[in-house]
C-alpha cells in the first residue's frame, strides 16, 4: 500500500472511448493548471512547498514521481490517466519522464517562486 494518495478516478470506458471525471475529486479548490510536455527523459521538480497542493495525472505516457515527506520515500508510477496522484506542501518531489509523456498538474495556489523549498529532506 502506498504512504502517499493516489487517486482513482470515475472513469467510464466504452466503444467509442474512455471518459475520466474530475468533479468534487479533489480535496483542494484548483487555482491554477498547466502540463508539462517534450521533457523525454528529463528529470523536473526538486522542491517542496510551504502551502501549495498539487494533484498531477500522467495524461499520456509513463511518469516515475519520486516522493519524500522527511519521513517515507517512494517511487510512484503514473501511467494511467485515471491515476492522481496528491503531492502535499510537505512532499519533495521529483518528475522523470518516459517518451511522449505528458503530465498534467492542478494546484491549490498561484505561482509564487517564494514559497518554494529547495533545500531536499537529509
Amino acid at each position: 500500500m502506498a504512504h502517499f494518495s493516489l487517486l482513482n478516478l470515475p472513469t467510464f470506458n466504452e466503444p467509442r472511448g474512455s471518459l475520466t471525471v474530475m468533479e468534487d475529486a479533489l480535496p483542494f479548490k484548483v487555482v491554477r493548471t498547466y502540463w508539462i510536455y517534450g521533457a523525454d527523459g528529463q528529470t523536473r521538480g526538486g522542491h517542496r512547498h510551504t502551502h501549495t497542493r498539487q494533484a498531477l495525472i500522467a495524461i499520456n505516457g509513463n511518469i516515475s514521481i519520486f516522493m519524500n515527506d522527511g519521513i517515507t520515500r517512494e517511487t510512484i508510477e503514473l501511467n494511467h490517466p485515471g491515476q492522481c496522484l496528491l503531492v502535499e506542501p510537505k512532499d519533495w518531489h521529483t518528475m522523470t519522464f518516459g517518451p511522449g509523456s505528458i503530465l498534467l498538474v492542478m494546484s491549490s495556489h498561484s505561482y509564487d517562486r517564494s514559497e518554494y523549498i529547495d533545500t531536499p529532506y537529509e
